[in-house]
């Protein structure tokens, strides 16, 4: 517990002294919320039940920020450890290389909270953002988000052969999950045939899910979403433990 302390503690130092990572995840989603909450406004509208263009935007920009952390930040640290052997030198040592992948973990894992807690704070202060119909459903759907953007993060750290090549999957996953999922550009305005692309991005599935525990508490609708990212994180997990490498 003790060296896991202050592997946490080296990472979080880490952490600090990268910048994107810490502005996309920290920055980036309450610049967001302030252009698109200063045009638009949160009036009550009834398509919302009542919530406006702020609370239902939230809830995307939540996936936003767990998904720089799960898909970018977490996967590349880990490719970086292992093309640069420092895991296969820790293995030889009293510090267990699993450590690392802890400390990876909960580093991102803190810097999405105080992402999100920043982004709450901004949408509540500044724009009037509403709490969701059903903060257990809320809470759940965004933990089942996180669980699924860090499966896919693990999955690209597990098969990307180096840590150039990590990086370049990581960019092509992130950017379509992020601009083709609804959690930056609402799904409404998209044509058909952006659409059909947005279906087959598991970032759609927890855009949706969280929206609709924000918007209605939750509903029906919510199974399918449910089913896609259960899926996603079961299999994902499955195949991040059968293929990873520590060297």
């Amino acid at each position: 517990m003790n060296i896991l302390y202050h592997v946490v503690k080296f990472e979080a130092v880490r952490m600090r002294r990268n910048f994107a990572p810490v502005f996309f995840a920290l920055a980036f989603p309450v610049l967001m919320l302030c252009i698109f909450g200063g045009i638009y406004g949160n009036r009550p509208s009834a398509k919302f039940n009542g919530l406006g263009e702020v609370d239902i935007s939230v809830p995307g920009y939540l996936i936003l920020v767990v998904a720089v952390t799960g898909l970018m930040s977490f996967p590349l640290g880990l490719a970086e450890y292992r093309d640069r052997k420092i895991l296969r030198r820790f293995r030889a040592t009293p510090v267990d290389a699993s450590s690392f992948l802890f400390a990876q973990g909960i580093v991102n894992v803190v810097l999405s909270l105080i992402g999100a807690v920043l982004l709450f704070a901004t949408g509540y202060i500044f724009f009037g953002l509403h709490l969701p119909r059903s903060v257990f459903y809320a809470c759940a759907a965004l933990l089942l988000g996180t669980l699924t953007m860090y499966t896919i993060g693990g999955v690209v750290a597990s098969l990307a052969p180096s840590e150039r090549s990590a990086t370049a999957i990581a960019n092509i996953i992130y950017f379509p999950m992020i601009f083709l999922s609804g959690a930056t550009i609402p799904l409404a305005i998209f044509p058909s045939g952006m659409k059909v692309v947005s279906d087959i991005l598991p970032a759609t599935y927890a855009v949706k899910l969280l929206q609709d525990a924000w918007v209605r508490g939750a509903s029906t609708n919510i199974l399918l979403d449910m089913a896609v990212l259960f899926g996603v994180t079961i299999i994902g997990s499955l195949v991040a433990i059968r293929v990873f490498r520590w060297e």
